[in-house]
């Protein structure tokens, strides 16, 4: 077996701005794996909050291409690894040499349903009441009226800018990303206001640790964990806090941690939703196995950026279909 450790910088389109960082660009980890002609690949976004660098994450992917190639078995070793962004690039490029190698699609090894077009959100990046809804308007353009637009909001000016952006898209499915800028008195203040403009859902409005409010505030809109579930761990304390979870692969540590988180969050009655890190299609392509069963899937990282792989997924109209087998899986 052959093993390759690459750092990739793809300029994202425009600054993307969030609650507490703008990013310019995303930094990706591809892990490669060779094997009798085959190969396989899997991308990765280290994660600055969560404690991830480019280089720390390169040298664990290394170490763990490393043992792959001394013939240890991924299937051994995979749950004595922690989870996140370097695990994430061995699993799916592991998933994708043994698609490769058996000829199968990864779904079918995987026993999954094969995954199908799904709707991915389109995300708007802080910004001002004006400038959010020009770039609603203009999602509705392209996408028409059954766009899912994901709106991210700091703790400033929010009823005016949800409102801005509602008048803009009267007719799309909204959903708000606060990614833990609120805290449990604002947003029991602007809940009524999200309701009364048909706001979708509310993605990790309190920080971390701090989220035990939300088992005492009246939930007009169904709020969802993002920060606060990595895996399927971490699940059975959120119960009576959230009403969904968002499955990412950097946070869960790739695609095994995936399936199971979301067989679990289903066992609990959660609602799911499918996210991502910025990313190439590479990145996103093994998502689409639990998109499928996911009420919000948000999957637009290539869309952020100026360019994508080639070959990459397919977006049309707010729509991204499954990964071909040249992509991945």
């Amino acid at each position: 077996m052959q093993t390759e450790v690459r750092h990739e910088r793809w300029e994202l389109a425009a600054p993307f701005v969030i609650a507490h960082e703008t990013y310019l660009h995303a930094d990706v980890i591809v892990a490669t794996l060779s094997c009798d002609g085959a190969v396989g690949r899997g991308e990765c976004t280290p994660t600055a909050f969560y404690g991830e660098s480019v280089g720390g994450v390169m040298e664990t992917v290394r170490e763990l291409l490393a043992r792959l190639a001394r013939g240890e078995s991924w299937d051994r070793i995979h749950d004595h690894i922690p989870a996140g962004a370097a695990r994430n690039a061995v699993d799916c490029a592991c998933w994708d040499l043994r698609a490769k190698l058996a000829k199968r699609r990864v779904w079918e090894l995987a026993g999954v349903p094969a995954p199908g077009q799904v709707r991915t959100a389109q995300t708007i990046s802080v910004g001002d009441a004006a400038q959010q809804a020009d770039k609603a308007r203009a999602i509705v353009v392209t996408d028409g009226d059954g766009a899912l637009i994901k709106l991210k909001l700091d703790a400033h000016d929010i009823v005016a800018r949800v409102a801005a952006v509602r008048d803009a898209a009267p007719a799309a499915t909204l959903v708000i990303d606060a990614n833990e800028s609120w805290d449990p008195v604002l947003l029991d203040g602007v809940m009524p206001a999200l309701q009364a403009a048909h706001v979708a859902m509310v993605e990790q409005p309190l920080p971390v640790g701090k989220d035990d409010a939300l088992a005492r505030i009246e939930r007009r809109v169904p709020v969802c964990a993002d920060e606060s579930a990595h895996v399927g761990a971490d699940l059975d304390a959120l119960r009576g806090r959230y009403d969904l979870v968002n499955v990412k692969l950097d946070k869960t540590g790739g695609l095994t941690e995936a399936l199971r988180m979301t067989a679990r969050a289903r066992q609990l009655g959660f609602g799911l939703m499918v996210g991502c890190m910025e990313g190439t299609s590479l990145g996103m392509a093994p998502a689409t196995l639990v998109a499928g069963a996911a009420r919000f899937v948000d999957l637009d990282g290539p869309l952020l950026i100026g360019r994508d792989r080639d070959p990459g997924l397919h977006y049309q109209r707010g729509l991204v279909s499954p990964p071909s087998a040249a992509l991945w899986g």
